[in-house]
C-alpha cells in the first residue's frame, strides 16, 4: 500500500466521523491480508514455520495436535485468501490459550500481588490484590500477549509489573517465539477483535469460549514478511498518532475560537452584540466540523434574547404594565435587565394549570386525542402515537389546547421540556403530566419558551423542582417562577430575530450533514482505491 497516496487527500477527510479509527482498522486489515508490504519470493514459506512450531509444541509436551478445518472459525463470513507463501493455522497450533484464575470476592484484598482484571486494561479501574501462591502460568509478566474475552474485548502486550491475570483474560504464550512474531499475532487479533466479539455468546455480557477461540484461523506469512509487516504497521500507526494529535489540536483551536467568539456576544452594547453575532454565524462553518458547536450557538442566541442583548431597545415601546419586585437573585437569571423590562412571576402574566388525570372509572363522554409528556420535546410537539381520553363537554372546554399555549413537562423523563402549541389540530387536549401555560396579552408564548430553555440550561428551572427519586415541577412552583419580561413589542422583535437565527443554524446543520456525507464517501473511495492492485488501476486508466 502506498500510504502517502492514501493520505494525499487526508485534509479533506480528516473531519469525517471515525476517520482516524477507520484508517487504523484499514491498516490492520491490509496487514493480515498480505497487502501492506510486498511479498519476497525468496522468503521461507510459512508452511515451514508451522512445521517447526508443531515440533516445538510436541517437544514442550503440549497436547497432541489435531487437524482442524480452517472453515471452523475465521472471525467472519468471507473466505480467507492468502498470498503465495502464506499458510493457515488454527490459533491453538501457534499458542497455548491459558485461562486466568477466578476469584471469590473475599479473596480480593488490598495488598499482595496485583490481580489484573478486564477493567484495568481499558480504564483506570480499582486494583485488587491477592496473597495466594499460584502456578507460574497464572501470572502475567512484561511482554506477555494476553486477550480480554468478556464484556470488553481485545488483545494486549502486557507492559507492566508481574500480575495475576483474572479469569476473563487469556494468556497466549507462543509455542515458538523464534518462528512467529508476537506483534504480528497481536495485530491480527486486534484486527479481528470486533468479529471475535460478534462470534461470542450472551446478551447483557458477551463471552467467547476458549474452544472456539482456539479454532480461530490465523493467516501466517513467512517470518521475514511478518517482521516487515510489523515494522510497516508501527510506522503507519505512528503516523495515525500524529494525525490524531493534529486533529485534536485543530479541534482545541476551534473550541477556543468559538468560545472566544461567543464570549464577545455578552458585550454591554446591543449594536456590538449584533455585529459579533453576525460574525459568529458567518465564521461558524470554518470554526467547526461538529454539531455540538452549533448547539452551543443556539443556546447563546437564546441566552442573549432573554437578557435583552439580541435586539436594540426602543424608547417608544410601552413598558410592561405588570411589575414584580424581586430583590433576591435566587430563583431567577443572574443578569441586569434593560430599564423598560420587568421581573415577573408566571402567575403575574399567564394562567397555568395541569392537564386531565387519566381515570378509566371516572372519565366519561366523547373520546378526544390528548398529549402526553412523550409528545412534548424542546420546541417541538410530536403528534405520533396519540391516545384518546373520554371527556364531557365542560371538561373538553377546560382542557382544550389553543394556538399559542405553552406546554411544559411536569415530571418523569424530560421534565421541564417546553414547546408552544401551533394549532392546526382541532379537539386536542392534554394529560396531567403536562402544564399548560396560557399567556396574557403581556406575554409572547415563544419568548417564554425561550426563557424556559435558558433557565433549564442554566440549572435555574431545576431549583423549582421537588422530589428526590422522581422530581416533579409542581403547578405551585411553576406559578412562582421569576423571569424577565420585555415590552410586548420587543418580545415580538426578539422572537422574530431568534427565529431568523435558528433558521440560519438549521442551514448550517444541513450543510454540516452534507459535508460529513461527502467526507465519508471520499474516505470510502480512497480506502477502496488503496485496496485495488496497481496493475488493475493502470488497466482501468488505459480503458
Amino acid at each position: 500500500m502506498n500510504a502517502e497516496r492514501l493520505l494525499t487527500h487526508y485534509e479533506q477527510i480528516a473531519d469525517a466521523p471515525d476517520a482516524i479509527a477507520r484508517l487504523r482498522r484499514f491498516i490492520l486489515d491490509l496487514a493480515v491480508r498480505g497487502k501492506l508490504v510486498p511479498q519476497d519470493p525468496t522468503d521461507e514459506p510459512a508452511s515451514e514455520l508451522l512445521k517447526r512450531i508443531a515440533e516445538e509444541k510436541a517437544r514442550l509436551d503440549r497436547k497432541e495436535r489435531t487437524k482442524r478445518e480452517p472453515k471452523n472459525f475465521n472471525g467472519g463470513d468471507e473466505p480467507i485468501q492468502m498470498p503465495k507463501g502464506w499458510a493457515l493455522a488454527p490459533l491453538a497450533d501457534l499458542v497455548t490459550v491459558l485461562n486466568g484464575r477466578a476469584y471469590k470476592q473475599n479473596e480480593l484484598l488490598s495488598a499482595g500481588t496485583p490481580v489484573l482484571r478486564v477493567g484495568n486494561l481499558f480504564t483506570s479501574d480499582k486494583w485488587y490484590y491477592s496473597t495466594l501462591q499460584l502456578d507460574e502460568d497464572k501470572y502475567c509478566a512484561k511482554g506477555d500477549l494476553i486477550f480480554a474475552w468478556s464484556a470488553s474485548f481485545g488483545p494486549f502486550i502486557w507492559d507492566g509489573e508481574k500480575v495475576i491475570y483474572h479469569y476473563h483474560i487469556w494468556k497466549l504464550p507462543l509455542h515458538s517465539e523464534s518462528d512467529l512474531n508476537k506483534r504480528y499475532l497481536y495485530n491480527f487479533l486486534l484486527q479481528k477483535t470486533r468479529e471475535i466479539k460478534e462470534a461470542g455468546h450472551g446478551i447483557s455480557m458477551v463471552h467467547m469460549t476458549k474452544e472456539k477461540m482456539e479454532k480461530l484461523v490465523v493467516p501466517v506469512p513467512p517470518l521475514a514478511e511478518q517482521h516487515r509487516i510489523v515494522a510497516k504497521v508501527d510506522e503507519l500507526m505512528a503516523l495515525c498518532d500524529r494525525l490524531e494529535a493534529a486533529r485534536e489540536s485543530r479541534e482545541a483551536v476551534r473550541d477556543r475560537f468559538a468560545a472566544a467568539t461567543f464570549a464577545r456576544l455578552d458585550a454591554p452594547y446591543p449594536e456590538i452584540v449584533q455585529a459579533d453575532a453576525r460574525f459568529a454565524l458567518d465564521a461558524l462553518p470554518a470554526l467547526t466540523a461538529r454539531a455540538d458547536q452549533i448547539k452551543q450557538l443556539r443556546q447563546t442566541i437564546r441566552n442573549l434574547a432573554v437578557r435583552g442583548k439580541l435586539v436594540p431597545q426602543d424608547a417608544n415601546d410601552e413598558p410592561a404594565s405588570v411589575q414584580y419586585d424581586a430583590p433576591e437573585l435566587e430563583g431567577r437569571l443572574d443578569t441586569e435587565i434593560p430599564p423598560n423590562w420587568r421581573w415577573v412571576r408566571v402567575e403575574d402574566v399567564a394562567e397555568a394549570r395541569l392537564g386531565k388525570m387519566l381515570d378509566k372509572a371516572k372519565n366519561k363522554g366523547r373520546p378526544y386525542p390528548y398529549l402526553r409528556n412523550t409528545n412534548v420535546h424542546w420546541f417541538d410537539i410530536r403528534l405520533d402515537d396519540l391516545k384518546t381520553i373520554p371527556l364531557d363537554d365542560a371538561e373538553f372546554e377546560e382542557y382544550q389546547l389553543k394556538r399559542g399555549d405553552v406546554l411544559i413537562c411536569e415530571g418523569g423523563h424530560g421534565i421541564g421540556r417546553t414547546a408552544v402549541w401551533g394549532g392546526g389540530f382541532e379537539n386536542l387536549v392534554f394529560q396531567k403530566a403536562l402544564h399548560r401555560v396560557r399567556p396574557s396579552a403581556h406575554l409572547d408564548s415563544r419568548f417564554f419558551a425561550n426563557c424556559c430553555s435558558v433557565y433549564f440550561d442554566a440549572g435555574i428551572m431545576q431549583t423549582y423542582f421537588t422530589g428526590v427519586g422522581i422530581p416533579h415541577f409542581t403547578g405551585k412552583a411553576l406559578a412562582k417562577l421569576v423571569f424577565p419580561l420585555p415590552p410586548i413589542a420587543e418580545q415580538r422583535r426578539i422572537v422574530a430575530k431568534v427565529d431568523a437565527l435558528m433558521a440560519l443554524c438549521e442551514r448550517l446543520e444541513a450543510s454540516l450533514t452534507a459535508t460529513v456525507v461527502t467526507r465519508r464517501c471520499l474516505l470510502d473511495a480512497l480506502l477502496a482505491e488503496a485496496l485495488t492492485p496497481a496493475e488493475d488501476r493502470e488497466l482501468e486508466a488505459a480503458e
